[in-house]
């Protein structure tokens, strides 16, 4: 029996918004999740009963986020004016501007492969079938993006 799409929504709905912000931060995070499920749910009615709905859903926000990297590339950036103080309309807790700064310094590769398997807990075979490669290659992203990450937040005061 195939589920409501609002009850996909329910399950998955905060395990796609935190690898979107993973991925692309917390600015873009909320257009990604929204694209993510739009297009989940114009293709959900193909979906076999014996699909990995999250892994489905996964597929497709990386897709967009791959999407709104692209877009941004080409999208002029003004700087006249800076604002004096960062916004934190939208974020759910306090700012933690060392670990987002932490995870921009990593490869694409390592923030994707630690947010699929730490956030969403994907095994690494899945992880390398988003990614491309070898399992041992997806393990390697993530040891070595957790690495950079252990030893970047350990040198902040």
């Amino acid at each position: 029996m195939v589920k409501p799409f609002e009850q996909v929504v329910g399950e998955h709905g905060a395990t796609v918004l935190r690898v979107c912000r993973a991925v692309l931060g917390v600015a873009d995070a909320d257009d990604a999740w929204s694209e993510t499920f739009l297009a989940a749910l114009r293709a959900y009615p193909a979906l076999g009963p014996e699909a990995n709905v999250e892994a489905w859903l996964v597929t497709i926000a990386r897709r967009k986020a791959i999407d709104i990297h692209r877009a941004r590339r080409r999208r002029a950036v003004p700087v006249d004016d800076l604002p004096e103080h960062p916004s934190s309309l939208g974020n759910p807790a306090a700012p933690r501007e060392d670990l987002w700064r932490a995870l921009r310094a990593l490869t694409a590769r390592q923030r994707e492969a630690i947010a699929y398997h730490h956030l969403v807990g994907m095994p690494y075979a899945e992880v390398a079938g988003l990614l491309g490669g070898t399992e041992a290659a997806a393990r390697r992203a993530a040891a070595d993006g957790m690495k950079a990450l252990r030893a970047t937040l350990e040198e902040d005061p």
